[in-house]
């Protein structure tokens, strides 16, 4: 064998081993599946306590006569906390199934579920851009909400500054449900 076709073998060998290896290592991404899904549970428990505090605060109101100062604000402040957390959750359980279908394999057990198809529908990382940033944005909107329950407005101009903020959000959420119409 000449010098020339051994060299070529050695590279097709070399460059099947690193093509390998380099496709091989997509499965790297399932670390950050996991570690979403650990994250999504953690919130899940944390808001789901939240709202067991909700209540309990709820109960000792009414059956046991305690009145707290601002039991309203204080109610709807720990449920629209408990809603921003599942919102999170649900953000990262999104970034989980998507990564996976992306980068691994179809989720089996979803094919042909009616919940899986609406939620997996991933075939491209901008679809799942374009499904995160929706509940990002929604996140965003309940966070917005809890943080202006709790302010006041003693001036006019923060009153325009409030309705400013109002028709921006809603404005967003105009166009986000415009471009997912223009997905149908």
């Amino acid at each position: 064998m000449d010098r020339d076709g051994g060299d070529k073998i050695m590279r097709n060998i070399i460059e099947r081993v690193f093509e390998g290896a380099l496709w091989n290592s997509r499965f790297m991404v399932v670390s950050a599946v996991i570690f979403a899904l650990f994250g999504a549970t953690a919130l899940f428990v944390v808001a789901s306590v939240d709202i067991w505090d909700a209540v309990e605060l709820t109960w000792d109101l009414y059956i046991n006569h305690h009145h707290p100062d601002n039991f309203h604000g204080q109610l709807i402040g720990i449920i629209i906390g408990a809603v921003d957390l599942y919102l999170i959750a649900v953000v990262l359980l999104i970034f989980s199934f998507g990564i996976y279908e992306l980068f691994i394999s179809e989720i089996d057990d979803a094919e042909g579920s009616e919940v899986g198809d609406k939620i997996l529908a991933i075939h491209s990382l901008d679809e799942l851009k374009s499904k995160l940033g929706n509940v990002i944005v929604m996140v965003l909107i309940v966070s917005f909400f809890k943080k202006v329950i709790h302010m006041e407005f003693p001036t006019p101009l923060d009153m325009l500054y409030l309705a400013g903020s109002i028709f921006g959000l809603a404005l967003s959420l105009y166009y986000m449900h415009k471009a997912h119409e223009g997905e149908h």
